[in-house]
């Protein structure tokens, strides 16, 4: 066929009728890579105050930030590049660089290393949004929304498993076991998703926009590192001020050079559509909240009770795990109701709220009982059970708004927002924790209860507003079409003059 537009697509291959052993496989192993990126969150946030005592720092939220923020810059490129080059390739890579990420961590001699290994291990966040969009491409239709359910909450057994193993872990070898967990785990998923999975045949051509990566990193950087360390250096100091300054011209630069480039890191009119622009909102709001609560949870409630702070349990990694676990048990279950809903007709934006608004409820609970076990405990329930609700509907909900073509770019402008916003979060999250210290013991501080119901009521707000972007999204959408001309070669994409719009209607 010849090559007349910027864009070319070839068909996808046969699929098969139904399931069958190969795509049993090729399923269970996504399931683990996305588990291990669940796992990657909660296993190191439990394991952060270990760490943060290790490195003497109390700026834990880097350990999650650096994770984060990587991602966010990273995903718009990486996206394009899978439409361009194969889903599948792109995919693979990403899982062998964040297993070389983890090993890096593992045996990282001190703190900034150890964020560097957090960095490239970000490539991870990425596998999600290629996971989903691979399965859209190579999947039997009619399996497809499950499948997608499944990989985006789990199937149970490694998530519920996770919080006894991460306590073992930590109480046996300490925390340089978790990273070296996580290496293993990628390189044996990594092989067997190659051996396994087809690979999409679709293909978009387009060009990298460098420029815009670095731009938008660099923003985002110099602002989170104003707000980690305005606390210490002063809000009115030099340092701080520049620092916000900068972020904010980089920032404007970026999107200066979004809407004057032809092809740009983040096509900022397709955010500028309701669908689309009110899905990323959502999905990042929605990805914050669970970021925070992951991240203090563990803290809280691994916080001697003795210390008359107003929350905290006494107890170890290992008993931490009899909380987490119902909430895993949840969380798994609200992804497959997903799953099953949407194969009776309901559409993911009703899921999608119904899940934002238990993350809420969750958030608030929390605050209601920070010293009582059982409140904390049906709280973590309320959370999970909203985590699997959230995290299903998305990708469902996005798939209403593109076709295949423009599947992993499009996904990757809503992995940014979920990385952007989680990034910034836990960082905003530590500086108001940081403003309210009860006392520091062995280099790690100790919040008092005020900053605690504080970063509870954070992650409620974040939820809320997650609630009400969703409850935005439009009921009839319009589907973003990819123009073709007569030899049946696809031109770039023109949101303007969109050909032949497809309308999915929602409650």
């Amino acid at each position: 066929m010849a090559q007349t537009g910027s864009v070319h697509v070839s068909g996808p291959p046969a699929p098969e009728k139904g399931w069958s052993p190969r795509i049993l496989l090729s399923l269970v192993s996504l399931v683990v890579l996305l588990e291990a990126l669940t796992m990657n969150s909660s296993m190191i946030s439990t394991g952060l105050p270990a760490i943060m005592a290790y490195f003497h720092t109390d700026q834990g939220g880097w350990i999650q930030a650096s994770f984060l923020l990587v991602a966010a810059v990273i995903s718009p490129t990486l996206g394009k590049i899978a439409d361009m080059v194969g889903k599948r390739r792109v995919l693979l890579f990403c899982v062998f660089i964040a297993a070389a990420g983890s090993l890096v961590s593992a045996v990282a001699p001190n703190f900034a290393l150890l964020l560097t290994g957090r960095a490239m291990s970000s490539l991870l966040v990425s596998c999600l949004f290629l996971s989903y969009s691979l399965v859209r491409d190579v999947y039997p239709p009619k399996i497809v929304a499950m499948s997608v359910a499944l990989i985006t909450s789990g199937m149970g057994i490694v998530l519920i498993a996770t919080p006894f193993l991460t306590g073992w872990l930590l109480d046996a070898f300490g925390w340089r076991s978790l990273f070296w967990f996580f290496t293993i785990i990628l390189v044996i998923t990594g092989i067997s998703i190659k051996l396994s999975t087809d690979e999409s045949t679709y293909r978009l051509r387009s060009k990298i926009d460098l420029v815009g990566g670095a731009l938008l990193g660099g923003g985002i950087g110099a602002i989170l590192i104003a707000v980690s360390f305005g606390v210490s250096w002063g809000w009115a100091s030099g340092k701080t001020l520049g620092l916000f300054l900068v972020g904010a011209v980089l920032l404007g630069l970026w999107i200066y050079s979004a809407t004057v480039i032809l092809e740009p890191l983040i096509d900022l009119r397709l955010l500028t559509r309701r669908s689309i622009g009110l899905t990323a909102i959502a999905a990042g709001m929605g990805y914050g909240s669970t970021t925070i609560s992951a991240t203090i949870l563990p803290m809280m409630c691994m916080t001697s009770a003795s210390l008359g702070l107003g929350y905290g349990f006494s107890i170890d990694a290992e008993g931490f795990a009899l909380i987490q676990s119902p909430l895993g048990v949840a969380q798994v279950l609200g992804g497959i109701l997903v799953g099953v809903m949407m194969g009776r007709g309901l559409p993911p934006r009703i899921l999608c709220a119904a899940g934002t608004a238990l993350l809420a409820v969750g958030a608030v609970v929390v605050v209601t009982g920070m010293d009582t076990k059982w409140v904390v405990m049906v709280a973590a329930v309320i959370t999970g059970a909203g985590t699997g609700l959230t995290y299903s509907s998305i990708p469902n909900l996005q798939f209403q708004s593109v076709p295949p073509e423009l599947q992993a770019s499009t996904a990757s402008i809503v992995a940014t927002c979920q990385s952007t916003i989680s990034a910034i979060l836990p960082v905003a999250v530590f500086t108001v924790l940081n403003s309210n210290v009860a006392d520091v013991v062995d280099g790690v501080p100790l919040y008092t209860s005020t900053g605690m119901a504080l970063a509870w009521i954070s992650c409620a707000v974040v939820a809320i507003i997650a609630l009400v972007a969703t409850i935005l999204v439009p009921r009839n959408i319009v589907q973003v079409a990819v123009p073709t001309n007569r030899v049946g070669e696809v031109d770039r994409i023109d949101l303007r003059t969109p050909a032949e719009p497809v309308v999915v209607t929602s409650i």
